[in-house]
């Protein structure tokens, strides 16, 4: 991912172009997804090799931003701890990103030692020069955790008219976007322990912003305009300064981050928004001991950042009052580049809810890279919100890359190619007198033309321009070809076809150059069958390789003998289409719900062939009816004979008479509810009891317990010292009242279990959770219509 060439750090060259360029420091708490990818790294990767085409002296800094609740959030998910997380997910996204052909100078992580002796200085500098105040905020405080609750530890209803919705974050309410703090919201809930926290004062240390407004502002104005700040981020800007700056907090109650260094805050860490951007300087200082050089030089360095649209603020307020606010002579953005969302399909991709196609998704697919790569640059959300679609995905790769790019290049190479007699012997032929032929004039015009344009795209970070000009090149090529008849001037007139095959080849070479930002594994391939050095690539004009394209026929050498033309791409077929689409619906736990259920019915088939012998289905348990109608012969004791069924629970509350049971009664679809007592009120909160669907075996004999009738059970699953029990979960989607089965298995259950024949004792034992929180009977899983049953952590956990 990283230049493996490099032999040294590259440091700023004086008299040379120096640019630092940095994307938004993915977070690192799940798979990026393709609008995470376009959105940051993707863009800026582009931006990267095209300055190191143009022989700029460049640097790609990025890294994963580690610190903050949602780190937190996601290791209790996961029942890990965050460095746990960190090293986890900091692997996933390396590995996708190199996948991409991602070009980081260097990749790091802003949990690094680095990251807290810069984020401190930093803060100090602050301090003495007093840019910072402490004031005391309600919070909301957990009694059971015994914790303040940053806002992404609180959930609840959100306050916002006509919305309510129900699982509103304490930042942000995913339904609706609108920013929020924790104490907004209705009925907030600890997202660890699901309590009601309570409202207390805590003291906290603020960046006082509104006395840093002229500074600010004044850098804004100037720079804004200098720099060519995209249009979304002047308007996200302008109204960050309308609405009035106000003090930001800058510090938070947890332990997951970089400390405060000062005593009466060491129980408290950073801000993830003040200490991520600076995340830029300290992997800059991993990359380079002199790191100073690139970001304490502004007269010599240009930093650009890459961001999506919600990044705005943090990069364009934050960062720089925090930088400005050291009063010493920080490198400052000069150009920032913005993107609005990629949203999936009929809907938005989603991190938290696992919505749309990853990036270990798209590795996994058919689709080469280049295609994924061009596609995402040709969909850059720049000036508005963009779809993906498969159905466009397929039509830009067949129509565009197969038919349009890669049919030029290979009609050209191909004919090159060809024995002589009936082409060149795969030998570039000489071609006097290129200057004064009409049709290539005419076509060296064009192209000059669409080279400035391309330039000027590139320069202003108008990725989606530059890449639309570089194919129009391809389609002029196309379209010469066509014009000249090239096979007929073989025959015809060899002088003029060795001209148009020539100037042909140049284009190809040039669009090499000036697709490699874009699509770098396609470039790859055109010089191998070029046979020349994927390293020569280049748009400098220094070489003169820009007065070059104007002239495509000087471009290759005359007497130059190129490698074996193949097919640069496939067709992407109408049926791979539909497959990814069904394949990536849903979300990522739909996906592994109907993993599990492909899982068991490979299952079934297998067990129904292990049951067939030698032609012969072998009887291996009588059917139910049948054993009833003989009376004599007891049926044989098989998981089919429990009646396990998708449950309901409309209400829970506590027995009145027995402090460790509740009372639920239960929808399964009969009509009315049956009532289950419960032993789980030392495990699981009465909350986490209302409104939720459970697994209920429904024939058991009913019960007495302390006064009132259990009519069946809810089935659980207990850890293996017994101190922790979980629901086991069907789908959501399940349908209420609908049966488990276990694939491989028929029969009806009974009408009541016999209790003397012990049929729940012996069948209770093989019910358990494999590794995957699955819930199984021998490794079968308990199945649904919707999908697998599933517990939340426990493994290898006894179900009963």
């Amino acid at each position: 991912m990283e230049d493996l060439n490099r032999t040294a750090p590259k440091l700023p060259i004086p008299g040379k172009r120096n640019i630092l360029i940095t994307s938004a420091l993915p977070y690192v708490n799940n798979v990026p997804h393709l609008g995470n990818i376009i959105g940051c790294v993707l863009s800026a990767d582009v931006f990267a090799r095209y300055c190191r085409l143009r022989g700029y002296n460049a640097i790609y800094i990025c890294g994963t931003d580690e610190y903050g609740t949602a780190t937190e959030t996601k290791a209790m998910e996961e029942n890990s701890t965050p460095k746990q997380i960190c090293d986890k997910y900091y692997a996933i996204h390396r590995e996708v990103y190199k996948w991409f052909n991602i070009s980081f100078d260097e990749f790091g992580r802003t949990s690094s030692p680095q990251q807290t002796e810069i984020c401190q200085a930093i803060f100090k500098k602050l301090l003495e020069n007093n840019w910072l105040s402490e004031n005391s905020m309600q919070q909301l405080y957990c009694d059971t955790c015994e914790r303040f609750l940053a806002d992404r530890l609180v959930e609840g209803n959100c306050p916002t008219e006509g919305c309510n919705y129900d699982s509103a974050r304490g930042d942000q309410c995913e339904n609706c976007g609108k920013l929020l703090n924790p104490t907004e919201l209705i009925n907030p809930r600890c997202k660890q322990c699901k309590n009601t926290p309570r409202i207390r004062d805590t003291n906290h240390l603020f960046l006082e912003l509104p006395l840093l407004k002229d500074k600010l502002v004044h850098y804004i104005e100037s720079t804004s305009v200098a720099g060519g700040w995209s249009q979304n981020a002047i308007q996200t800007t302008n109204a960050w300064l309308k609405e009035g700056l106000k003090p930001r907090c800058i510090t938070r109650d947890l332990k997951w981050g970089v400390p405060v260094p000062l005593e009466e805050f060491k129980d408290k860490v950073f801000y993830v928004w003040f200490d991520a951007p600076i995340g830029y300087v300290s992997i800059t200082s991993c990359y380079t001991p002199d790191w100073e050089k690139w970001w304490k030089n502004p007269e010599n360095v240009e930093l650009y950042q890459f961001m999506g649209k919600d990044n705005v603020p943090f990069h364009t307020v934050m960062f720089p009052s925090t930088l400005l606010g050291t009063g010493e002579n920080w490198t400052l953005m000069k150009t920032i580049s913005v993107t609005e969302y990629l949203n999936y399909e009929a809907g938005k991709f989603s991190k938290s809810k696992g919505v749309g196609v990853f990036g270990n998704d798209a590795k996994d697919t058919n689709i080469p890279v280049e295609v994924w790569r061009y596609y995402l640059l040709t969909n850059r959300p720049e000036v508005s919100d963009t779809l993906f679609t498969w159905s466009d995905l397929q039509a830009k790769s067949n129509n565009e890359l197969l038919n349009n790019l890669g049919n030029f290049i290979n009609r050209v190479l191909s004919f090159l190619a060809k024995p002589p007699g009936s082409g060149y012997g795969s030998v570039i032929p000489d071609a006097p007198g290129a200057g004064s032929h009409p049709l290539t004039n005419k076509l060296a015009e064009e192209v000059g033309k669409y080279v400035e344009q391309y330039l000027e795209a590139m320069e202003k970070v108008k990725l989606k321009h530059g890449l639309k000009t570089a194919m129009s090149i391809s389609s002029e090529g196309n379209a010469y070809l066509q014009e000249s008849q090239f096979w007929r001037l073989y025959k015809e007139d060899q002088p003029s076809c060795s001209i148009v095959i020539k100037t042909s080849l140049g284009l190809v070479y040039l669009l090499a150059c000036l697709l490699e930002p874009f699509m770098p594994s396609f470039s790859v391939e055109v010089f191998k069958q070029l046979n020349m050095p994927p390293e020569q690539a280049s748009l400098c004009d220094e070489k003169g390789d820009m007065d070059k394209a104007k002239r495509p026929w000087e471009i290759l050498p005359a007497g130059h003998k190129i490698g074996t033309p193949e097919p640069l791409f496939k067709e992407l077929k109408i049926e791979e289409v539909e497959d990814y689409r069904k394949k990536f619906a849903g979300s990522q736990a739909d996906r592994l719900e109907r993993e599990e259920v492909e899982k068991a019915s490979k299952l079934a088939e297998e067990l129904k062939k292990k049951a067939t012998v030698g032609g012969k289905k072998q009887q291996t348990k009588k059917p139910a009816g049948e054993a009833k109608s003989r009376g004599a012969v007891e049926p044989e004791i098989s998981i089919t004979r429990l009646d396990i069924r998708v449950g309901l629970i409309k209400k829970a509350q506590k027995h009145p008479d027995a402090d460790s049971l509740y009372v639920e009664e239960i929808d399964l679809g009969e009509g009315d509810c049956r009532t289950v007592v419960s032993g789980l009120v030392k495990y699981i909160p009465l909350e986490e009891m209302q409104n939720r669907k459970v697994c209920i075996l429904c024939n058991l004999k009913p019960a007495n317990m302390r006064g009132i009738k259990s009519e069946a059970m809810v089935l659980a699953a207990s850890s293996s010292d017994h101190t922790k029990v979980e629901l086991v979960d069907p789908p959501q989607s399940a349908v209420v009242g609908e049966r488990v089965t276990f694939p491989g298995f028929e029969g009806e259950p009974d009408d009541v279990l016999n209790p003397k024949k012990k049929v729940w004792e012996t069948l209770q034992v093989d019910l358990q959770t494999n590794s995957d929180l699955v819930a199984c009977y021998k490794d079968i899983p308990l199945t649904t219509s919707a999908g697998v049953c599933k517990v939340a952590t426990i493994n290898n956990g006894s179900i009963r």
